[in-house]
């Protein structure tokens, strides 16, 4: 058994990467990112995060939350997240992954990997590194050639903001980072 142990920082942020079981490609379908947006704001309804930065690759989905002050529970949202998507998911004929007996007898379903891995954002540089390295996922797992260019990023508000400009991921604005993703 794992010896692994999480950082609660209330009010504390986050980057947060979700795998799907198996690595199945399915959250790019239309029907799948409908589902999974719904079950973000579900959630934040009734647990309020800021959303600093995401981006959603076929199999998997970086994010960058902001808990309120004082609040650690970031694992009750991550649950309920998966929950919701995967009810409604497989609800609208979604098929998941073939389940083991691990599964069965913990009453999971094969669409998440079970866990999911969280980085403590420490500073300003930390958080700028890490909503980087979301922006350019998509360029680093050869889905596009121009970051602009992926519609399943928070990219595009970043540079109506200002903080980036349109061409921008050009080159690696990472190098020597390498966020663990979780199953990689």
């Amino acid at each position: 058994m794992s010896d692994y142990r999480r950082w609660y920082v209330p009010g504390g942020t986050f980057f947060f990467t979700a795998v799907t079981y198996g690595r199945r490609p399915i959250l790019c379908d239309a029907t799948a990112r409908k589902f999974l947006r719904k079950a973000i704001e579900a959630v934040r309804q009734q647990r309020p995060i800021e959303l600093v930065a995401i981006v959603l690759l076929p199999d998997h989905v970086h994010t960058i939350w902001t808990l309120p002050p004082g609040d650690v529970a970031y694992p009750v949202r991550w649950k309920r997240i998966k929950e919701e998507f995967t009810l409604a998911y497989l609800a609208s004929g979604g098929s998941e992954g073939p389940l083991t007996r691990s599964r069965i007898r913990q009453g999971e379903r094969g669409v998440w990997q079970r866990r999911y891995w969280e980085h403590t954002v420490r500073d300003e540089d930390d958080l700028d590194r890490c909503v980087d390295y979301i922006h350019w996922n998509p360029k680093k797992h050869g889905l596009v050639e121009n970051i602009q260019d992926w519609p399943w990023s928070s990219f595009s508000r970043y540079v109506s903001l200002g903080q980036y400009t349109l061409d921008w991921g050009a080159t690696d604005p990472t190098p020597g980072y390498n966020a663990p993703e979780w199953g990689e």
